[in-house]
C-alpha cells in the first residue's frame, strides 16, 4: 500500500488538491470532498501509469504541519 500526503486548497469557487510527491498529479472538485475523492482516483491512476511505463513508484516523503502565531501585534 501506498500512501501520499495531499493539499487542499480552496479557490474562488472551488477546491483544488496536489501532492507534493507526485509532480504534476492534481484533482478539483466542487468541495474539499469531491476535491479529496477526485484526488484519490488521480493518485490511483498516476500510480497505475507508472507501473504500466515501468516507472519507479515514488516514496512518500512529505508531511504537513500547522504553525501558530499571535493573531495581534504586541504594542510597543
Amino acid at each position: 500500500m501506498y500512501r501520499f500526503l495531499i493539499v487542499i486548497e480552496k479557490a474562488d469557487e472551488n477546491h483544488s488538491a496536489y501532492s507534493p510527491d507526485l509532480l504534476g498529479c492534481v484533482a478539483t472538485g466542487r468541495t474539499r470532498e469531491q476535491a479529496a475523492r477526485n484526488m484519490h482516483e488521480a493518485i490511483e491512476m498516476h500510480v497505475q501509469g507508472l507501473r504500466e511505463d515501468k516507472l519507479p513508484i515514488p516514496k512518500s516523503s512529505s508531511s504537513a504541519e500547522y504553525v501558530a502565531v499571535p493573531s495581534a501585534r504586541a504594542s510597543a
